[in-house]
């Protein structure tokens, strides 16, 4: 099987396998003072330290979830409660229509249940959020609550200019919050630097485990929790934590040191295989085209891995069954929206029509992605496209 689909989930990395093995037999409840609970609360302030100091946090700004998904929950209606208690006339969550449904779904459900307003910026036809943009979107800021923009792109893979974005906010004293869920550990992310107020982070798109995973918060931010129980994590996220999967995550050289550590090297690698599979696909003569932006040997405005890719006059699913069973997995676009068979909300959001959007593939490539598996993929795309072409046409 050649596996490309990195950005819906990555194999573990043999640091974060060998962290949760040595742990599997670990008992106690890091809230306890007993002995075991004291072990294994140990575990856990020591993986809090490592996340921080691998992405430029204090560790006090680590507050760790079940993953992406709860992240976001978190950073959009925690901040969104917290801040709109304090002044009534903040309504305004400011984000993009190219996030991800966690964010997009959280900000849905306070426009029904709490009174926020959702005001999106526009992208360019390249899915990037400008600077220009958000400003004039704020305005004076006075009745914003939060911003919400995402740092990568998990379908498109484009990269946003997050530092600029955060000192717009910044500059009109309004929190900011990024999922970054495809840009830790692919490209590099700093905390402090950034300027963001809150950023989301997931285990199981580095190498780590599935439910792992972290919301930064800054020590000053404002969160109402959105779990209530035993108050761990600062307040603002109840529930007994689990030792073995933020082990996994970060201590002992696990998924997220593991990829900070080597991040140069491999980014330069990834590189050159997402460049080598989009200019490929370019040359079959296909009319296939590429979406969002792309600059050769750089991942400056694209993920690293990331080569999403538009085939003419075919259908997703065609394309989808035909590449499965020559052993080549890849998606249409997030695994979160799987099945559903309307066109994509990011393809819909950068213009692009349903018939363009209608043949997109978004291949995916991580730290066991090797040459062969982007020549099997160059090999075979022919045979899908014109099996799909005709499919479609079929229909």
């Amino acid at each position: 099987m050649h596996y490309l689909d990195h950005a819906a989930t990555t194999p573990l990395v043999p640091a974060a396998r060998a962290a949760l093995i040595e742990t599997l037999d670990l008992v106690g409840n890091p809230s306890a003072v007993n002995a075991a609970g004291r072990a294994a609360r140990r575990i856990v302030e020591e993986a809090r330290e490592r996340i921080a100091a691998a992405l430029g946090a204090h560790p006090s700004e680590v507050i760790f979830t079940s993953g992406g998904t709860e992240a976001d929950n978190l950073a959009i209606k925690g901040t969104y409660a917290a801040r709109h208690t304090a002044e009534p006339a903040r309504t305004r969550v400011v984000t993009s229509a190219i996030e991800h449904h966690a964010i997009l779904d959280s900000v849905d459900y306070m426009t029904e249940s709490s009174g926020a307003t959702a005001v999106f910026v526009e992208p360019t036809v390249v899915g990037a959020i400008a600077p220009d943009a958000l400003t004039s979107a704020l305005g004076d800021g006075a009745d914003v609550a939060l911003v919400s923009i995402m740092w990568g792109n998990n379908e498109i893979g484009t990269i946003q200019p997050i530092a600029q974005l955060a000192a717009v906010c910044r500059e009109l004293g309004i929190p900011m919050h990024s999922d970054a869920v495809q840009a830790v550990g692919h490209v590099p992310v700093d905390f402090s630097a950034s300027g963001l107020d809150l950023l989301t982070l997931t285990g199981h798109k580095l190498g780590g485990p599935v439910g792992s995973g972290a919301l930064l918060a800054r020590r000053d931010a404002a969160l109402a929790p959105q779990l209530h129980g035993g108050g761990q994590e600062r307040k603002v996220r109840s529930g007994t934590l689990d030792a073995r999967g933020v082990h996994a995550l970060a201590a002992g050289g696990g998924a997220v040191e593991t990829a900070v550590a080597g991040l140069d090297d491999e980014m330069t690698r990834v590189i050159a295989l997402r460049d080598k599979l989009i200019r490929g696909a370019l040359a079959l003569g296909l009319g296939i085209e590429v979406t969002g932006a792309w600059t050769p040997g750089s991942a400056a405005d694209r993920l690293p891995g990331n080569a999403h890719l538009r085939v003419p006059g075919a259908d997703r699913d065609a394309l989808l069954f035909v590449l499965d069973a020559a052993g080549i997995s890849c998606s249409a676009g997030s695994a979160c929206t799987a099945g559903v068979t309307r066109p994509s909300h990011v393809l819909t959001a950068l213009r692009i029509g349903d018939a363009d959007a209608a043949g997109a593939l978004r291949f995916s490539l991580g730290h066991t992605s090797t040459e062969e598996d982007v020549d099997a993929v160059l090999a075979v795309l022919p045979d899908a496209v014109a099996r799909s072409q005709a499919a479609r046409g079929a229909a």
